[in-house]
């Protein structure tokens, strides 16, 4: 049976989600289905994207098609048909903690490739067809590092915050073609990705892996606690929204009051 949303706001549309396997990117997924949009859900992980349309077909009842991809091999990115799509969510990452006299030039390359030039790419083969259409949404899953540094992320904050700029600027050249372009701007989100770096931030801190959340990564946070995937999926869910239309070139945080400082 069809469990889509009553309204299905994105019936007819087609979205294209990255990072979408796991984390923020599934709970993304999940909602633009509920919504009514067809999903094209890229991800490297093969095993993973499998799993999520299987899970989706069940719950939502709405097909979501899988495409491997690895977004660091940027002919494969060119290779993807982005003709159709009218939502896009730029959504995947990754993370390295390292000083920057210890940080691999190669894994820095890496995470701006992911992080900074395939959205890039995504973005300039994606505007052509939203611009015939009149129409397009682009949500750019940054985070409180792209408004704000913290030691040790070189790579990540610098991607972020180049994210941030492309953003704005496809705002500015989408806006007379009925697109708008933002950020989501949340804090640590309960994600594999920030799983997987707790190991790494005490390490190079030199503290106790159950101090990382508690000491490094609540410490900026007024609202103590991890930020929720489905939260995250809520917030990107405005900018595709009815109320969206006048919301382009912002960054919308999600932080608990990281900023506010």
């Amino acid at each position: 049976m069809n469990r889509l949303d009553a309204a299905a706001p994105l019936a007819g549309r087609t979205a294209l989600v990255t990072g979408a396997a796991s984390g923020i990117g599934a709970a993304v997924t999940r909602r633009l289905a509920r919504d009514g949009a067809r999903v094209l859900a890229v991800d490297r992980d093969k095993d993973g994207l499998a799993e999520l349309a299987e899970r989706l077909r069940a719950e939502v009842g709405a097909p979501v098609e899988p495409l491997v991809c690895d977004l660091t091999d940027l002919d494969a990115v060119d290779a993807l048909d982005l003709d159709a799509v009218d939502v896009l969510v730029n959504n995947a990452g990754r993370q390295h903690v390292a000083p920057l006299p210890e940080f691999d030039p190669v894994i820095f390359h890496e995470i701006l490739t992911i992080m900074l030039e395939a959205p890039f790419r995504l973005i300039r083969r994606a505007l052509p067809g939203m611009y015939a259409r009149g129409w397009g949404r682009i949500v750019n899953v940054s985070s409180a590092h792209g408004l704000r540094a913290s030691p040790f992320k070189a790579a990540y904050v610098t991607a972020k915050h180049g994210l941030e700029g492309l953003s704005k600027v496809t705002a500015l050249e989408g806006a007379a073609h009925g697109v708008t372009s933002n950020c989501v701007n949340p804090a640590y989100v309960r994600t594999p990705l920030v799983e997987r770096q707790i190991d790494d931030q005490a390490r190079t801190h030199g503290i106790d892996p159950a101090e990382v959340i508690e000491k490094i990564m609540l410490t900026p946070v007024a609202v103590k606690r991890l930020v929720e995937p489905d939260e995250v999926a809520e917030l990107v869910a405005v900018l595709y929204g009815p109320a969206s239309a006048s919301i382009t070139g912002t960054a919308l945080s999600q932080d608990g009051g990281w900023t506010a400082r």
